[in-house]
């Protein structure tokens, strides 16, 4: 087991079958150990974890302005032709 400077030991075990595809996914992806399988997993699942918080940040927006955006494109609307000649 290994301690870093912060003290903390970074020694896990893993039951076979997730040992198994740790092993698995360190040959697919050429990795060049099974740490560095584990932290891109990781690296990954904050990444998703990321881009999901964002677009339910991005939806609550979009349903909070959507009301009033209607109200004004509906007052907007009438000047949309002003100043046009009509044939």
């Amino acid at each position: 087991m290994k301690t870093h400077t912060t003290g903390v030991k970074s020694s896990i075990t893993l039951p076979p079958e997730e040992l198994r595809l740790v092993v698995s996914l360190q040959a697919r992806l050429k990795a060049r150990s099974k740490v560095e399988v584990v932290r891109r997993g990781l690296r990954l699942l904050q990444e998703v974890t990321d881009r999901e918080s964002l677009r339910e940040a991005y939806r609550r927006a979009s349903l909070e302005t959507r009301s009033s955006l209607q109200a004004e494109l509906e007052e907007l609307d009438p000047l949309t032709s002003e100043g046009l000649d009509e044939p």
